[in-house]
C-alpha cells in the first residue's frame, strides 16, 4: 500500500498540472495560429512591415516552426531583400526540409543575387519532390543558360518536353541552345516544329526573325516579326528589332515609328533612344535627338560614343561652349581619333579661338603624313552594343545577344495583385481611416450614417467610405496600435461600454488585418445596438478581405472561401434593412456576387446601387464588366462608357478591346 502511494502521489501532481496548464497551452497555440493568420492577411495585402512584425512574434514564441521563416522570407522577397529571404528558407528548410515551397523561393532568391548554381541545386531539389513542377524545370533551364551550361540545358529540355510535348515555348527554347551551340540549322528546325505546335507563338516569331535578321533577309524578317507583335502588341524589344529590319531596308519613317512605339512601352530602352537620336540627327530633328543622347549618357556617362555624336548636335543647334566640352572629353579618351580633331578645329574656329583650331588641324595633317599604308577601318552600318570602335559613332546599335526576352517563372514574382486576371471589377467600398484619391475620378462616396459615427467616436481619426484604401506605411501601422490599446483602456474603465467604443477599436483591428478581433467587436456592437447599419457593412467588408486574403485573390471556388462571401452578402442584407437607401451595401453585394460568377445576380445588385446613386462610376464599370461576361456585350459597352464619362478611364480600354470582339 504505502509503494502504491508514491505513484499516485506523482500521477495526481500531473493530472494537476495538466489541467491547471492545459488551457494556457492550448490559448498560446490559438493565439499563435491567430497571428499567423494576421500576417498573412497583411502580407496578401501588401503590408509587408506588419508581416514581419507578425510573423516575428510567431518566431519568437515558437522558434522551431517552419511556416514563418517560409512566410517571412516572402516579405523580405517583395521588399527585394533576396538575402534575407533566402536566409529566411534557409531557416525553414533546416526545420522541415520535405517542404518544396521553402527550395522555390529561395531558388528565385539566388537567381536574383546571381547565384546560379545555388539556384539549380534549388530546382533539382524541388523536382525531386514534385517532378512535374513546371516552374522549377523552366527556370532551371534559365540558369544553365546563364552559366553557358548549353549542354544541360538541352538534357533538362528533352526530360521537359517528354511531360509537355505540346508546349511550344520548350522547341524555341531547344532553338536557342543549338544556336548557341552555332548549329542555326537545327534551330531554325526546332523553331519551325514550334510553329507546328502553334501557330500563334510569338516566341516563335520572335525568335524566327532573329534568325533572318543575323542572315540579312530583313523583309522576312520583318513579316515575322509582325506576326509577334499581333500575339504580343506590348513587348518593346520586338519594335527595337522591326525598326532594325526596316532601317536596313531604308524605310526611315517606318523604323523611327517602330523606335516612337517601343519607347512609349519602354521609356528606359537604351537601344531605342541612341538609334532613335541618330535618326533624329538624319531628318534634322537636332534638339530632340540631342534629348535621347542625353538619355544615354544619364545611363551610361563614359559612352564616347554618345557623348561625340551629341557634340555634332550641339554644334549644329549653335552651342559651341558645351560641343567643345563634349568633343574634347572623347579626344582625352580617344587621342587617335581624326575625325574629333577635324570637328573640334571647325567649333574652335567659330569661337574665334584660331591658334586652337590650327593645332587641331595640325594634328590631322600629321597623322595623315605619318600614317602607314594598311586596312583602314570602315565604318559599319549596324554595330553591336558592347561595341566601343569610336570611328561607328554614326551606326546604329544592335543588342548584343539574339536571345529572345524570356522571364523567371514564379508564383511570387511582382506585386501580390498583380496576379489577378485583366478583367477585374472595381474593389469593394469599406470603412476606412486612409484613402488613395484618383487623379482622374472625383467621386467621394458618402452617407449619412458616416459622418454620425464621426461624430460619436471618441478613438482614432475620422473615418470616409472608399474602394481606394491606402497602403500603410510602419508610423500609420503605430498609430492604430495606439489606438487600439487606447480603446481597450476605455472599455475596460467602463462599467457599460457603448458600441461606439467596440465599432472604433473594431475599425483600428481592420487596418492591423486582425479581422477575428474585429469580427468579434463588431458582434459585441450590434448585440449592444441593432439598429446600427453601419456595424453589418463593416462586418461584410471584414469578411469580404477575409475571403480574398484566403482565396490569394483567385477564384472563389473553395467551400470556406465561398461560405466567407456568402455571410457578408448576408451582413450586407441585414444593412439594408435597416438603411434602404445605403447604395453602397448594393455595390458590395455585386462585388460578391462577381467572386461568386453569378453576372445576372452581379448585376441587378449594381442597377439597385445606380437607382440610389445615379453617379457612381464604379458601379457603372461593375456593371458594364458583369453584362460583358454574361453575354450581354451591348448592354455592358454602354455601361462601361458611362463609367468612363464620370472619370473612371480604365473603362475605355475595355470598350477598345470588346468592341473587336462584337
Amino acid at each position: 500500500m504505502r509503494q502504491l502511494l508514491p505513484s499516485l502521489a506523482g500521477r495526481g501532481w500531473g493530472l494537476l498540472f495538466f489541467l491547471l496548464f492545459f488551457p494556457m497551452l492550448l490559448f498560446a497555440q490559438i493565439n499563435t495560429d491567430r497571428v499567423m493568420m494576421m500576417g498573412r492577411n497583411a502580407l496578401y495585402y501588401e503590408d509587408y512591415v506588419l508581416a514581419i512584425q507578425r510573423f516575428n512574434m510567431v518566431i519568437n514564441a515558437k522558434p522551431y516552426l517552419h511556416e514563418p521563416f517560409f512566410f517571412r522570407g516572402l516579405a523580405k522577397f517583395y521588399l527585394e531583400d533576396f538575402t534575407g529571404a533566402a536566409q529566411d528558407c534557409t531557416e525553414g528548410i533546416e526545420r522541415n526540409p520535405y517542404v518544396a515551397d521553402n527550395f522555390q523561393l529561395r531558388g528565385l532568391c539566388r537567381v536574383n543575387i546571381k547565384d546560379y548554381d545555388g539556384a539549380i541545386a534549388d530546382y533539382r531539389k524541388v523536382i525531386s519532390m514534385e517532378p512535374k513542377s513546371k516552374p522549377s524545370w523552366h527556370n532551371l533551364v534559365l540558369c544553365h543558360f546563364q552559366l553557358k551550361q548549353y549542354a544541360e540545358a538541352d538534357s533538362a529540355l528533352d526530360q521537359m518536353i517528354r511531360y509537355w510535348p505540346r508546349d511550344a515555348e520548350l522547341l524555341t527554347m531547344k532553338a536557342q541552345v543549338a544556336i548557341e551551340q552555332g548549329d542555326t540549322v537545327r534551330g531554325l528546325a526546332f523553331v519551325d516544329s514550334a510553329l507546328v505546335v502553334d501557330a500563334y507563338d510569338a516566341q516563335a516569331w520572335t525568335m524566327r526573325s532573329m534568325i533572318s535578321l543575323n542572315r540579312g533577309e530583313y523583309a522576312q524578317a520583318e513579316g515575322e516579326i509582325d506576326k509577334a507583335i499581333l500575339q504580343r502588341p506590348r513587348v518593346a524589344g520586338n519594335y527595337i528589332n522591326r525598326a532594325l529590319a526596316r532601317y536596313h531596308q531604308n524605310n526611315l519613317r517606318g523604323a523611327m515609328a517602330d523606335y516612337d512605339q517601343a519607347l512609349e512601352i519602354d521609356p528606359r530602352n537604351y537601344l531605342g533612344h541612341f538609334n532613335r537620336g541618330l535618326m533624329r540627327a538624319q531628318v534634322g530633328d537636332d534638339n530632340r535627338a540631342i534629348e535621347d543622347f542625353d538619355y544615354v549618357l544619364s545611363v551610361e556617362p563614359d559612352n564616347m560614343i554618345a557623348l561625340f555624336n551629341r557634340a555634332i548636335l550641339l554644334d549644329q543647334t549653335g552651342d559651341y561652349r558645351a560641343a567643345l566640352r563634349d568633343i574634347t572629353r572623347v579626344l582625352e579618351e580617344y587621342p587617335d581619333f581624326l575625325v574629333g580633331y577635324q570637328q573640334r578645329a571647325a567649333i574652335r574656329r567659330k569661337i574665334g579661338d584660331t591658334y586652337g583650331a590650327e593645332r587641331d588641324e595640325f594634328r590631322v595633317l600629321k597623322s595623315r603624313l605619318d600614317a602607314r599604308a594598311g586596312i583602314k577601318h570602315k565604318p559599319t552600318k549596324t554595330r553591336k552594343k558592347s561595341a566601343r570602335n569610336i570611328e561607328d559613332y554614326a551606326s546604329i546599335v544592335e543588342d548584343d545577344t539574339d536571345e529572345p526576352e524570356r522571364e523567371y517563372e514564379s508564383a511570387y514574382r511582382g506585386r501580390v495583385q498583380d496576379r489577378r486576371v485583366e478583367d477585374q471589377p472595381q474593389p469593394i467600398v469599406t470603412l476606412a481611416c486612409h484613402s488613395t484619391p484618383s487623379v482622374t475620378n472625383h467621386y467621394q462616396p458618402f452617407h449619412r450614417l458616416v459622418e454620425v459615427l464621426n461624430t460619436k467616436k471618441s478613438v482614432g481619426g475620422a473615418v470616409v467610405l472608399t474602394n481606394r484604401e491606402a497602403q500603410l506605411d510602419e508610423s500609420e501601422m503605430k498609430i492604430h496600435f495606439t489606438n487600439i490599446a487606447a480603446a481597450t483602456q476605455m472599455i475596460n474603465d467602463a462599467r457599460s461600454p457603448e458600441a461606439e467604443l467596440y465599432i472604433a477599436r473594431a475599425i483600428e483591428y481592420y487596418h492591423v488585418r486582425d479581422f477575428e478581433a474585429a469580427l468579434t467587436d463588431l458582434e459585441r456592437a450590434e448585440t449592444l445596438d441593432d439598429h446600427d447599419a453601419l456595424v453589418p457593412f463593416i462586418m461584410a467588408q471584414v469578411r469580404c478581405r477575409q475571403a480574398e486574403a484566403q482565396s490569394g485573390g483567385g477564384d472563389a471556388t473553395a467551400t470556406s472561401v465561398r461560405l466567407g462571401y456568402q455571410r457578408a452578402a448576408d451582413d450586407l442584407r441585414r444593412s439594408l434593412t435597416l438603411a434602404s437607401d445605403f447604395a453602397y451595401a448594393w455595390y458590395n453585394i455585386g462585388c460578391i456576387q462577381m467572386a461568386l460568377h453569378d453576372y445576372d445576380e452581379a448585376r441587378k445588385a449594381f442597377s439597385k446601387a445606380l437607382n440610389l446613386e445615379p453617379r457612381f462610376p464604379d458601379a457603372y464599370y461593375n456593371r458594364g464588366l458583369a453584362c460583358i461576361l454574361n453575354g450581354q456585350l451591348q448592354m455592358g459597352l454602354s455601361d462601361l462608357s458611362q463609367a468612363g464619362e464620370y472619370g473612371l478611364y480604365g473603362a475605355y480600354n475595355l470598350i477598345k478591346r470588346y468592341s473587336k470582339k462584337e
